[in-house]
């Protein structure tokens, strides 16, 4: 399955598989074909989604067919162009800059992992491109997408190994 992220706007966009539609949130930078990290956009690009991370403690394992792990308190992602684990899933505590998954916050109760910048990791170019949970308002991301929590859910159950997203321009 092809999934279409369409930005509308500065950081808003809609996501589209099938006859579905969806409002969804980008990068505060809106999206770039020149994704740099930190830069708060969301890279114009086609990712294949590799695997849902998700939240046991908050709610049941959701119905997908992708890979599926459940978040622990050590896991983080690897945001620092310096360290050799660069773009990768880590184990916590570690000495390099980096995201934890285990938030407070609820926007990684669901959090897809995408193919972006992973084969190989090319230092700063971007990291930790996921699809995950919205914030209020579809606040913007840090390069992101996100939906609503009952449409990723949606999207979810329709996705498989080898479904891809693509972030494009209106």
């Amino acid at each position: 399955m092809e999934i279409i992220v369409t930005a509308t706007g500065r950081h808003l966009g809609r996501l589209a598989w099938g006859r579905r539609r969806f409002a969804c949130a980008l990068g505060r930078s809106g999206v770039t074909a020149g994704k740099k990290e930190g830069d708060g956009a969301t890279p114009l690009a086609a990712m294949p989604l590799r695997r849902l991370f998700f939240r046991a403690d908050r709610s049941p394992r959701p119905a997908t067919g992708l890979p599926v792990t459940a978040i622990r308190r050590d896991h983080g992602w690897c945001d620092d162009p310096a360290s050799p684990l660069y773009n990768r899933l880590i184990r916590l505590p570690c000495p390099w800059r980096h995201e934890e998954l285990w938030r407070e916050d609820h926007l990684y109760d669901l959090v897809v992992e995408m193919g972006f910048n992973d084969a190989p990791p090319v230092p700063g170019r971007g990291s930790a491109i996921f699809l995950h949970v919205a914030g209020p308002g579809l606040a913007a991301t840090q390069g992101c997408v996100a939906l609503a929590k009952a449409d990723l859910l949606t999207l979810l159950a329709a996705c498989r190994p080898g479904d891809i997203l693509k972030v494009v321009n209106a």
